[in-house]
């Protein structure tokens, strides 16, 4: 689970599906808990936009980790990191994306590393 968090800012390599998912559920679990701090006990200090500091706090400390594990993860089916750009598009990207995420990585090697499953 993290995996992800040791290789901070690693872009290069590849990443399995589990290493992503678990990176994902630790991401939802800690903004959860972000955000009952900041509605239960920082109330009074929501940003404009109501998020709250411990939730801009923890999406700012996730912002480079969860970008170099989704690059790693499409470096994982074979394709570029700059596919992550396709989010930008909407609705259409987000569920692109999230196909990518849930296919296979390339058996063996590929031009961006070793098979991490076989590792």
């Amino acid at each position: 689970m993290f995996e992800a968090l040791k290789r901070y800012a690693e872009f290069s390599g590849r990443s399995r599906r589990k290493e992503y998912w678990l990176f994902v559920l630790l991401s939802v679990i800690l903004n959860l808990i972000a955000t009952v701090l900041d509605v239960t006990v920082f109330s009074s200090m929501l940003i404009e936009a109501e998020m709250g500091i411990v939730s801009a706090v923890v999406v700012l400390a996730l912002l480079v980790p969860s970008l170099a594990v989704q690059v790693r993860r499409l470096h994982d089916t074979g394709r570029s990191g700059w596919w992550i750009l396709i989010a930008f598009l909407p609705i259409i990207g987000g569920v692109v994306l999230l196909v990518f995420n849930c296919l296979e990585g390339t058996p063996g090697e590929n031009r961006f590393g070793s098979d991490p499953k076989h590792l």
